[in-house]
């Protein structure tokens, strides 16, 4: 007999319920997990309102196997939250993260007019399943919350440290070395220009930590920063073994409707003298002309408002260093200038609407101390520990107290 090469119908039958198991458990077998998440890192131009000058980010993780797509958003924060003002003035700032959607967000930034930009990110799945675990552990209520500080633990911070967290410190390693010498002041002042009161306020109650020359990793801080040196962020590719762009993609989803903010901060201490001077002289013209009803008012009115001001203003910076978390304001040298010390002469300032007004001795003296204090602050200057950038205010302040102290001197020796 020869070989029957021929299979019997019934042998097939059987050998496909004996393997049939086999090959099905080949075909749904699970796949790596995380290789159905895609994450994206999500940024927002700046806004209208003050607390949107900064822009923001969230990161954005797309589920294909159940289609959905989860938005993190750190930097969350309620004005009706208890005792929220209180919590502001004293440093202890209560944020969040919250989740979110693209549907029920990017909506409200187009209204708002602001471009949004996705940056998607080539992770490896474990990456992005560690990501994705570890931003679902932060956003658990019981988590969710944590003390804000502006430049060192803001929205664009916590995005920035859960992507490097994931990426094994790829990002602080080749962004903590490159710097633009920024500084926390210049960009704070560039993206505040838009509200010039707001700007000023702020730039005067900001102390030497706001001048501290900043690395791309630490001007990450800005939103609009981080979204541009991730462009320049490389990882590894496990399968080739060469060096990859972080970011696979990037997508314009929206185009904005505002200006964009400035590049350099503005450089108004020509402008700052300018007027210091003219003040200066201004003070000492009318003080001459007391004799006339009209620069009694005048130099009454103005020191006392400016002695007012500055010696409020003072009494803030005090407080910002010694009564709060606000780090950022403390061992502010704007005090040299903003001196509380102005508030005790007042009286003096009031009583020169008499037109024979004779100051104190008191006030003498308190006026040259005022004025003297005003010039260490611009000589302080050269010593290098002191390296808060407040010459604008020096150039505006210092003649106006150098005329206040020469006026109230003047009077006192007729």
């Amino acid at each position: 007999m020869t070989p029957d090469c021929r299979w019997h119908p019934l042998s097939v039958l059987l050998c496909i319920l004996l393997f049939f198991p086999l090959f099905a458990h080949a075909q749904t077998a699970p796949a790596v997990p995380g290789a159905e998440l895609d994450v994206a890192l999500v940024t927002f131009g700046p806004g209208e309102e003050i607390w949107e000058r900064f822009g923001h980010n969230a990161i954005l993780i797309r589920d294909r196997g159940t289609g959905t797509q989860r938005l993190y958003n750190y930097g969350m924060f309620d004005f009706a939250q208890k005792n929220f003002w209180l919590n502001f003035a004293r440093g202890k700032m209560l944020y969040r993260i919250a989740v979110s959607t693209p549907d029920d967000d990017y909506p409200i930034y187009r209204d708002e007019g602001r471009w949004i930009v996705e940056q998607d990110l080539d992770l490896t799945p474990a990456q992005r399943t560690k990501l994705r675990d570890a931003l679902d552990w932060n956003a658990r209520p019981e988590n969710a919350q944590y003390f804000y500080e502006y430049f060192r633990d803001n929205c664009s911070t916590r995005v920035r440290d859960a992507l490097d967290g994931a990426t094994g410190g790829a990002i602080r390693d080749q962004t903590i070395a490159p710097s633009r010498g920024f500084t926390y002041r210049m960009d704070a002042d560039r993206l505040m220009r838009p509200e010039p009161a707001v700007m000023l306020a702020m730039d005067a109650g900001l102390g030497p930590f706001a001048d501290q020359r900043l690395s791309y990793w630490d001007e990450s801080f800005v939103p609009m920063e981080l979204m541009r040196h991730m462009r320049q962020v490389s990882v590894v590719d496990l399968t080739t073994g060469e060096r990859k762009p972080l970011v696979r993609i990037e997508t314009r989803i929206a185009d904005a409707r505002l200006p964009e903010p400035a590049d350099f901060p503005p450089d108004w201490i020509w402008q700052a003298l300018a007027i210091g001077v003219a003040a200066g002289l201004a003070l000492l013209a009318v003080g001459r002309l007391r004799a006339r009803a009209w620069a009694r008012l005048s130099f009454a009115f103005a020191a006392t408002s400016i002695s007012l001001t500055l010696g409020l203003g003072g009494v803030i910076l005090l407080a910002l260093w010694a009564l709060t978390d606000h780090i950022s304001a403390w061992r502010n040298e704007n005090l040299l200038l903003f001196n509380p010390f102005g508030l005790l002469l007042l009286p003096a300032w009031i009583g020169s609407l008499r037109a024979r007004w004779q100051p104190s001795r008191f006030a003498r003296r308190l006026a040259i101390v005022i004025a003297a204090l005003a010039g260490l602050a611009f000589f302080l200057k050269v010593f290098p520990p002191f390296v808060q950038d407040n010459r604008m205010w020096i150039a505006l302040l210092l003649p106006v107290h150098a005329a206040l102290a020469l006026s109230i001197v003047h009077r006192a020796g007729r």
